[in-house]
């Protein structure tokens, strides 16, 4: 039933904070830049930012390496929220506070295709 991720959707009432913070986290700009949302394309998924504040959900993103990931996001103002955990098969996952507290999770899973 479930085919993966597709959209994450994150609250941020500064639009413009938001679409800069993002762009520095993921070292490119957004593919859709409207004042009601802002979307990035990211290994063909989506993560959206919304000034509106009934849209905010978090998710897991992967990433090949979860240290220097989650160290470039405290670098960039993220807010510690869990230590990085393995939790099993060689999957560790961590999770940060955006600068709007937001819950944004990361994942390394060697067992997933980075082209997936």
């Amino acid at each position: 039933m479930l085919l993966g991720l597709r959209t994450a959707i994150y609250h941020t009432p500064d639009i413009a904070a938001g679409k800069l913070w993002y762009t520095k986290v993921l070292g490119f700009p957004p593919y859709f830049d409207q004042p009601f949302y802002v979307g990035f394309n990211v290994g063909g998924f989506e993560l959206g930012l919304t000034p509106d504040g009934k849209a905010a959900v978090g998710a897991h993103w992967g990433v090949k390496d979860i240290e220097s990931a989650l160290a470039r996001l405290l670098e960039l103002g993220a807010e510690p929220r869990t230590d990085i955990q393995d939790v099993g098969e060689g999957i560790r996952v961590a999770d940060v506070l955006d600068p709007w507290g937001n819950v944004f999770g990361i994942i390394e899973n060697p067992n997933f295709p980075s082209s997936q």
